[in-house]
C-alpha cells in the first residue's frame, strides 16, 4: 500500500451514501503521462479530438479509436506544465498505453504510467468551491498554481478533480476531508452518469462508435482536426451514414448492478444485435441504479426497454443534461 492509499483508506469500509457535499479518492482512474516535441502531432493522429485546444486552463474529453472506428478508449486530458495527462479507467491503463506506444516509432514522444506520480481526488456539492484554495469557473475549464491542478467538470452541482503529487495533497485531503463526506467510486460513476459522460471498460472495448455515446454532443470527438485512426468510419456516420443507436440515461430497478456490455432488449427491435448495451451503471439514491446505455433510437423512442431479456426487468428513461437532436429521415 503506497503512501497516498494509506491517507485516503477510511477507518471503516465505505457505505453507500450520496452526501451533499462528497469527497473521493480517484485512484481507480489512472493516468498516461505523454511528454516529447512531438506530442501534439502524435496524439493528433491517434485521438478523435483536437489536441491543440488542450492547455493549462482548457481540459478535453476524447477518445481513441480501432481503424473500424470502434472505441478502445475515452478520456480526460489536461495539461500540467508542458506535459499532457491522459486519464482512463485503471483497467484500461496497461492496454492502451501498450497500443498507443507501438505506434510512437519514430516520433519525439514518450509515454508513461504516472498513475503513481500524482494523486486524484473530486469534490461535488455547493460546498466544493468554498472548500478550495481556488476554483476555475466553467465546464472543462482548469488552474494550476503551486503544482495543484483544479477542474471544473459538467455534473447536476458543482464539481472538481483535484491533481497534485501525493504530499501536495494529503493536507489538502486532511483539511476537505474535515468538512465533505467521504464517498467511494460509485458516487463519481454517478455524477458522470448524470453529466451524461461516457466511460469505456474492458467489457465494452470496440462496441460503439463515438457518435453512439454521444462523445459529439458533449465536446469529444472534431470532424475539422484531419485524419486520426478511425476518422474516416467517424466521419462518414456523421455526414453519409444515418445514426441508428446513441445514448440514454435510464433507471433500472434492480438489486444488483448492470455490468457494463450487460445486454438490453425490446419486443419492438429488428435487431439481431439486442436493443442495446449498458455503458455504466452507479446506485440511485433513489433505489435501484442510474444507467448510460447506447440504445436503437426506435426502441428508446418506444420505451420498452429490458435488462438481459425481453422478460426481464423494465428500464425507465431519464433525462440527459444536453439535448439530442432529432434524426434526420
Amino acid at each position: 500500500m503506497n503512501t497516498w492509499q494509506e491517507t485516503v483508506t477510511p477507518k471503516a469500509p465505505l457505505g453507500l451514501t450520496f452526501p451533499d457535499c462528497a469527497v473521493t479518492d480517484l485512484s481507480h482512474f489512472g493516468l498516461i503521462k505523454v511528454n516529447g516535441d512531438d506530442t501534439r502531432t502524435f496524439l493528433q493522429g491517434q485521438l478523435t479530438n483536437d489536441i491543440r485546444e488542450v492547455s493549462p486552463e482548457l481540459v478535453q474529453l476524447s477518445s481513441y479509436c480501432s481503424p473500424k472506428g470502434r472505441m478502445l478508449g475515452s478520456f480526460l486530458i489536461f495539461q500540467r506544465g508542458d506535459d499532457l495527462y491522459m486519464q482512463l479507467p485503471m483497467e484500461r491503463l496497461d492496454a492502451t498505453l501498450k497500443r498507443l506506444t507501438m505506434f510512437v516509432l519514430r516520433s519525439q514522444v514518450k509515454l508513461e504510467n504516472a498513475s503513481e506520480q500524482l494523486a486524484r481526488v473530486g469534490l461535488a456539492g455547493d460546498c466544493a468551491a468554498g472548500l478550495l484554495p481556488f476554483a476555475p469557473s466553467g465546464d472543462k475549464a482548469s488552474e494550476t498554481r503551486d503544482d495543484l491542478t483544479i477542474i471544473r467538470l459538467p455534473g447536476d452541482r458543482p464539481r472538481f478533480e483535484l491533481i497534485a503529487p501525493v504530499a501536495t495533497m494529503t493536507g489538502l485531503w486532511a483539511d476537505i476531508s474535515a468538512k465533505a463526506e467521504q464517498s467511494g467510486p460509485e458516487f463519481w460513476a454517478l455524477m458522470d452518469i448524470r453529466a451524461g459522460m461516457p466511460t469505456v471498460f474492458e467489457d465494452t472495448v470496440e462496441a460503439f462508435v463515438p457518435q453512439m455515446t454521444n462523445m459529439q454532443l458533449i465536446g469529444g470527438v472534431s470532424f475539422t482536426k484531419g485524419c486520426y485512426t478511425g476518422q474516416e468510419i467517424v466521419a462518414r456516420m456523421q455526414y453519409l451514414g444515418k445514426l441508428k443507436r446513441r445514448m440514454y440515461r435510464l433507471h433500472a430497478d434492480v438489486g444488483e448492478r448492470p455490468a457494463p456490455g450487460t445486454e438490453l432488449h425490446s419486443p419492438t427491435s429488428a435487431s439481431g444485435q439486442g436493443a442495446g448495451r449498458i455503458v455504466d451503471a452507479a446506485p440511485s439514491p433513489d433505489g435501484g441504479y442510474e444507467v448510460l446505455a447506447v440504445l436503437e433510437i426506435s426502441v428508446a423512442d418506444g420505451g420498452d426497454i429490458h435488462l438481459d431479456s425481453v422478460d426481464g426487468p423494465a428500464l425507465k428513461l431519464l433525462d440527459l443534461p444536453y439535448e439530442l437532436p432529432p434524426i434526420e429521415e
